[in-house]
């Protein structure tokens, strides 16, 4: 049975999809048979970031670089669904089987959104990394805090929709769900909000119970390597002799968030 490893929260523009990418590259790097799936129907941007990858490879002429295999949801025939089943959930659930037999991980990509899918993915998740941008409009999905941001008030919805799928993983007999805030979006000064941000998230980990880590900090190389479908990893097979500081910073940020993870059976070697 793979590892399902769910990116996840109900906010767009947290870097989801850069951080799906990178983390599937990165254990494909450490020798680890990982699978894919999509689940924003709309956007696709997993899926659209690994297919700018193939197009590369073959317009470069590259015969391999370690990657994910991608798996599209498969629609169902309305006239095979059993009484009161939902067509989404038997969607998620052949794509799951179609990958886990042959995959020790399994990454799936959720919207930035509430959707019956991301609800269904997140009550499969072995691991659950939330990425977070520095703000506490960001942070609100997870509590409300006081005026001043000192102060956590309550859990909010995607906190509640989380408690959901513990609730539903434990009522299954399944392990317990590693839950991994990360802070994405970093700027490099040392700013008031930053603190502020920071206190807030070890105040709610210890409340609803979760982890931190760094994410990636804003850099422009991020954006700059989606077209070709390339990562921070795959420099050096292209030609990339010579990183600039921000390259190697970012690379070591990604060694930092896949140990943090601490995924049964990975060595992080790269």
């Amino acid at each position: 049975m793979a590892h399902i490893i769910v990116v996840g929260n109900e906010k767009g523009g947290a870097g989801k999809s850069t951080v799906s990418m990178h983390v599937a590259t990165g254990l494909a790097r450490c020798g680890q048979r990982v699978g894919a799936l999509d689940l924003d129907l709309r956007q696709q941007s997993l899926g659209r970031y690994l297919s700018n990858r193939q197009r590369y490879l073959a317009a470069e002429g590259l015969a391999h670089l370690p990657s994910p295999q991608f798996h599209e949801l498969p629609t169902i025939d309305p006239d095979t669904l059993q009484p009161d089943e939902n067509s989404q959930d038997r969607s998620l659930s052949t794509a799951v089987a179609a990958l886990e037999g042959s995959c020790d991980f399994l990454v799936i990509d959720c919207p930035g959104s509430h959707t019956r899918l991301s609800q269904l993915a997140h009550s499969l998740a072995d691991t659950l990394i939330t990425p977070l941008n520095d703000s506490f409009v960001d942070f609100d999905l997870l509590a409300r805090t006081d005026q001043d941001g000192q102060k956590v008030l309550g859990p909010s919805v995607y906190s509640e929709m989380v408690w959901s799928a513990r609730q539903l993983r434990a009522q299954a007999g399944l392990p317990a769900l590693d839950w991994l805030v990360i802070r994405n979006r970093l700027g490099a000064q040392a700013m008031v909000n930053k603190a502020k941000m920071q206190a807030a998230l070890d105040a709610l980990a210890r409340r609803i119970g979760f982890r931190t880590a760094p994410g990636f900090h804003e850099r422009v190389v991020f954006r700059e390597l989606f077209p070709r479908g390339l990562t921070l990893l795959d420099l050096p097979d292209i030609g990339v002799t010579q990183f600039s500081l921000s390259n190697i910073a970012a690379r070591q940020e990604l060694r930092d968030l896949l140990r943090a993870l601490n995924l049964p059976g990975v060595d992080v070697d790269f």
